[in-house]
This record gives C-alpha cells, sequence and structure tokens, in this order.
C-alpha cells in the first residue's frame, strides 16, 4: 500500500508503508507419503490467496491422533484427521480413554481413507489370517492407521501378540516392504497414494483383501468403518478390491474465532478446484460428504457457511 504526503511545495511524495502483517496458521497433516501432507498443502494455499490477513503452513506431523492433542494444545489451528480419531477425542474415548478433548469440532470431511494392505507377490500372504506370524508394519505411531489396523486385526481375532507389529510411516513401509525387513503394511489413506504408487512401480504388490465376515466383524467394531471399492489399476498390476473405508475430517478447536472458521470454510469450497488440482482425493470434498459423513459437532463458523448456501445442517452437527 503506497501513501501520499503533501510538502509545503505543493509536490507530493509517495510514502512506503509497511504491509500488514500476517498471523500464521498451522495445518497438521501426517507423513509426506500419504495424502494428508499434499492436501493440508493444498488448502495452505487456498488459504493464503482468499483469506486476508492470515498466512497458513502444511506441517509434517504422526497423523490423527497426534493432531487431535496439537489442535487441543493449540500447537496446530487446523488438522486433517481419521473421522474415529475425531471422534474418540472428542468423547474421551479408545486411544483418548480418560483425556477427552470437548474442544474438538469440525470444518468439514475431506475424503474417505481406503485402508489397504499390501504385500509382495511371492511373501504367501493371501489374506488377514496369513499375517499371523509376519513383520507386519501397522502404521506410525499416533496414526489413524495404527487405529484402523488395530480394530481390524482385534475384531478379527488378531492381537499383536500373534504378528510382529512394526510402527512405521508410509514411505518407510513402502522401504521396508521392498528390501525384505517386513512382510506386509497397512496404509489408511485416499487412494491412490504416492509411497504405494512408488513401490508397485519396482516391486509386484498384491492388496488383501478381507471377507465378507471379516468386514462384518470390522464395522461391528468399529462402525464408522464403511465398505468401499479400490478401483481396478488404481496401482500397476492391482485389481478391484472391497476394502474398508473412514472418512477424513479437517478438525479445528471450538476456541478458533467464528469468522476465522467460516472464512476459510468459504475459502475451500468456493476454490474447491484448485484443491483437487493438488490431489484427486479432494474430488470428494463436497458439502454434502460433510453434513453426511462428520462425526462431531461442526464450529459455529462452518455452520454459518452451510446454511449461508441453503445447506440443511443436521441436529448432531449443532452444538
Amino acid at each position: 500500500m503506497t501513501m501520499f504526503k503533501a510538502f509545503a511545495a505543493g509536490t507530493l511524495v509517495a510514502l512506503a508503508t509497511p504491509a500488514l502483517a500476517q498471523t500464521q496458521l498451522s495445518v497438521a497433516t501426517g507423513g509426506t507419503g500419504g495424502v494428508y501432507y499434499p492436501m493440508g498443502g493444498g488448502l495452505a494455499e487456498v488459504i493464503n490467496a482468499n483469506v486476508e490477513g492470515y498466512s497458513a503452513t502444511a506441517e509434517v506431523t504422526g497423523a490423527s491422533v497426534e493432531n487431535m492433542g496439537l489442535v487441543a494444545t493449540g500447537d496446530a489451528d487446523l488438522a486433517l484427521a481419521l473421522a474415529d480419531t475425531v471422534a474418540q477425542a472428542y468423547s474421551g474415548t479408545g486411544r483418548f480413554e480418560g483425556q477427552q478433548l470437548p474442544m474438538i469440532r469440525g470444518l468439514a470431511s475431506m475424503y474417505a481413507n481406503m485402508v489397504q494392505i499390501v504385500t509382495l507377490e511371492g511373501s504367501g500372504i493371501t489374506s488377514l489370517d496369513d499375517l499371523v506370524g509376519k513383520r507386519v508394519s501397522v502404521g506410525a505411531p499416533g496414526s489413524g492407521t495404527e487405529v484402523n489396523a488395530e480394530a481390524i486385526l482385534s475384531a478379527n481375532g488378531i492381537s499383536y501378540d500373534d504378528i510382529e507389529e512394526q510402527r512405521l510411516n508410509f514411505n518407510e513401509t513402502a522401504d521396508a516392504l521392498a528390501n525384505g525387513d517386513i512382510d506386509a503394511g497397512f496404509w489408511s489413506v485416499g487412494a491412490p497414494t504416492s509411497s504405494i504408487l512408488n513401490l508397485a512401480t519396482t516391486q509386484s504388490i498384491v492388496m488383501i483383501e478381507l471377507t465378507d465376515a471379516q468386514m462384518t466383524a470390522a464395522q461391528e467394531a468399529e462402525p464408522l468403518f464403511a465398505r468401499t471399492t479400490l478401483a481396478d489399476g488404481t496401482y500397476e498390476g492391482v485389481g478391484a478390491t472391497a476394502v474398508l473405508g473412514v472418512p477424513n475430517v479437517l478438525a479445528v478447536s471450538s476456541e478458533m474465532d467464528e469468522e476465522l472458521a467460516y472464512q476459510i470454510t468459504r475459502a475451500m469450497f468456493e476454490n474447491i478446484d484448485d484443491l483437487r488440482a493438488v490431489h484427486p482425493a479432494a474430488n470428494q470434498t463436497t458439502v454434502e460428504f460433510t453434513l453426511a459423513a462428520t462425526p462431531v459437532p461442526l464450529h459455529p463458523g462452518a455452520i454459518r457457511y452451510y446454511e449461508e448456501i441453503g445447506a440443511e445442517v443436521p441436529a448432531r452437527l449443532s452444538e
């Protein structure tokens, strides 16, 4: 911005004025090998371009469980996390038993993760039961992947005592498979994801499919699981595969300013094509998906936007 000062001679001299200071926002994501990081980076760019006075940055984290703690402590302003983890944090159940985070609110539900269980051709692993006695990556510590992996395994009678569990992030899991250091790995992530795509270019991968009974058992244990299909050809050499899916939530604290929450929600949906250009998972980012899939109350600022565009917000999403 430029101001002008008049001097005695009547001339105008331009004076440079300092740019207005921007408030920094942190977007908690996950590892660089998943979808959270590029999605969070895309969201940060949307905020930077469309929300005046704010500058956002995507941060690498341990993903869902850790992200809820970061929002609760104010160390992150926005966070991506699996719906089951968000619900547990809000209600003080599961991983958050005894440490309820009642301030957790949703802005939107972004897309559904697919729980993908990968091994290599020739491993001898063709089913969930074959994981018993094997070296298995169950996801990074504090990640939604580990929450989902443990839920699926335990619902089907397999405990960590039955496997040699490794807690590796997505890139580490792919590298360990390629190097023969593990036998199988879990990913709970949007598809396609870069770490599996890269692995499939150098190795013949196999996607383990759960049986109908195994899916039913997992859904009874965790009602947020939904059946979906990994499309044929998503990864090289992998056909259509029935998998379980879990929505991903964009979460904030109830302490976030209502106007800021409104501006972020509006900016995201009014510029959704920019987010979709970053990752195809954002094709699922719709108001309809948000109102159907979000497991915790929405922030009042987000509700204001949804009602403004004529959407009917379910009572369960309002405080």
